[in-house]
């Protein structure tokens, strides 16, 4: 059995860490960090984990060593306690955006600070396994990639990887988001009389995680030109991003299967939804509410060189946590689907 602990226990990313961790067959949690809550049972903060657990969390200057170290830290926290949380573990897998980009000039561009220690940013790997499995297998620092991220890519890179998309026009990416993506931390955004009902355009250009998306879609050195806007929406969990795409061509939709089949066939967590009838007959992230896949459709306009790709996951699941764990598997030489066998749920 390996000993894992969780750096920041508290949030949402770290409860479902700490749910999923717990019914890992290979692992033992050690320990879970929170510094506002040391001392406190774990799940006072998580009551789904009641009868799951007596585990309290304990301050992180309390940290022992482990095997793998999972880092659920704000964005910005661990760069600056890198070195420390390397003392602890071999293996270290960060959920923040520290070490997702390669580029140190991205950070004051997209995050608005320095970064402070831009020489360990390539030893980190992204830890997309669609993408990186390969190298996820011989890491032993693995950033997760975030959740708007994510799901855009996912549904996006098989046309980039077949050349189809025209590259002179952009892509516009439109990600809505329920509000756990904001974390459980309150504010005005989440107060309940604010957030009920809303569709809210929060962040309509210069998101972050746009950088992510560039720099993961580029191919032999051609970053693509994306536009991505990121809305709320009154929901809990998921992500649901829209995006149009324009071809070098038109596309029959049997030209669009041949890209897609082939690419996603062996992805364990990777489904096509292209249904011809029926309220669920492209990707709904409702559906996937706890559970570890990202579902992709696609729509071919018949009167102009676009597609419409749609893309759905459980923000803090395969967005977060699901895919860290999906991540650890690889890399431990586990199935890659131990502990995230959970299809969802229907209805919710």
């Amino acid at each position: 059995m390996l000993e894992v602990s969780i750096v920041g226990g508290s949030g949402y990313a770290g409860g479902e860490l700490v749910r999923l961790l717990l019914g890992h067959p290979e692992v033992t949690i050690k320990q879970v960090t929170s510094e506002r809550s040391a001392g406190k049972f774990i799940r006072a903060l998580h009551p789904n984990l009641r009868k799951q657990t007596d585990m309290k969390f304990v301050s992180v200057e309390k940290l022992e060593s482990c095997d793998v170290l999972f880092l659920a830290l704000p964005h910005g926290v661990t760069m600056h306690r890198l070195a420390e949380m390397r003392a602890k573990a071999p293996v270290i897998i960060d959920l923040s955006a520290d070490f997702r980009l390669n580029n140190p000039a991205d950070y004051p561009t997209w995050y608005e600070h320095e970064h402070t220690v831009p020489d360990e940013l390539g030893r980190f790997v992204y830890g997309c396994p669609e993408l990186h499995r390969d190298e996820i297998r011989r890491a032993d620092w693995i950033a997760s990639p975030g959740c708007m991220s994510i799901t855009s890519i996912l549904g996006l890179y098989p046309l980039f990887q077949a050349g189809v998309v025209d590259t002179a026009l952009p892509v516009v990416i439109e990600a809505k988001t329920g509000s756990s993506g904001s974390g459980g931390a309150p504010g005005l955004g989440s107060h309940h009389p604010e957030r009920s009902g809303a569709m809210r355009s929060f962040k309509p250009t210069g998101h972050r995680h746009s950088a992510e998306i560039i720099q993961e879609l580029t191919v032999d050195g051609a970053a693509p030109n994306i536009a991505f806007s990121a809305t709320s929406i009154e929901a809990v969990r998921g992500i649901l991003a829209t995006s149009h795409v324009f071809l070098t061509e038109p596309l029959a939709d049997k030209d669009l299967w041949q890209i897609y089949r082939p690419a996603y066939k062996d992805e364990p967590f990777m489904r096509l939804v292209k249904e011809n009838a029926g309220v669920h007959r492209y990707p709904e992230p409702k559906l996937l509410s706890g559970s570890n896949y990202c579902d992709v459709g696609f729509e071919r306009d018949a009167h102009s060189n676009r597609v419409v790709v749609m893309a759905a996951t459980d923000n803090l699941m395969k967005g977060a946590s699901g895919q860290a764990v999906q991540s650890f598997n690889i890399r431990m030489g586990f199935c890659e689907t131990l502990g995230l066998e959970f299809p969802g749920l229907h209805p919710i």
